[in-house]
């Protein structure tokens, strides 16, 4: 199947930060915990679809996602740890070295990109506790730049502003 396909089969919709996506799953349990403003929901799944050419901006949540990989390219995973400051390039897919999933720790900038030219990557993302828009901050290429001015390369090739 080719991306086109996968966004009709699945009810994919556009997502803010690029690509397609679908919420396939959201617990029925609520949780309380410190640092979030009210209730959670224990976990979420999404499908997420994205296209050579696209990328998900550099943006982080209070929770952690684990990728799943499921068909097309390799998902190239950015992330800049939130407390060493470091660059990691985490890539899910099947290849030479496969990973079929990748854990991005809460409160880390991550950003994705398919790199193979006229491709795709269909993935899934599974957090917990559960995603809620009111724990993602996106991030400004200016601030990220201040606070991590050895990552400027990739910090504006996956930023929008």
């Amino acid at each position: 199947m080719d991306a086109r396909a996968w966004v009709k089969a699945l009810g994919l919709k556009e997502h803010p930060e690029g690509g397609y996506f679908k919420e396939t799953y959201r617990a029925g349990m609520e949780i309380d915990l410190p640092g979030f403003d009210g209730r959670r929901s224990a976990g979420t799944a999404i499908y997420y679809l994205l296209k050579s050419g696209q990328f998900s901006a550099f943006h982080r949540i209070k929770s952690d996602e684990v990728w799943h990989f499921y068909a097309g390219s390799p998902l190239a995973v950015h992330v800049i740890d939130r407390e060493d400051g470091k660059y990691q390039k985490m890539t899910i897919g099947k290849g030479k070295r496969p990973a079929l999933q990748a854990v991005v720790k809460a409160g880390c900038w991550f950003a994705a990109s398919v790199d193979k030219p006229h491709s795709y990557s269909l993935v899934g993302c599974t957090v917990a506790p559960g995603f809620d828009f009111r724990d993602w901050e996106a991030g400004w290429r200016d601030e990220l730049l201040a606070s991590y001015p050895e990552h400027k390369q990739i910090i504006v090739k996956f930023t929008r502003q």
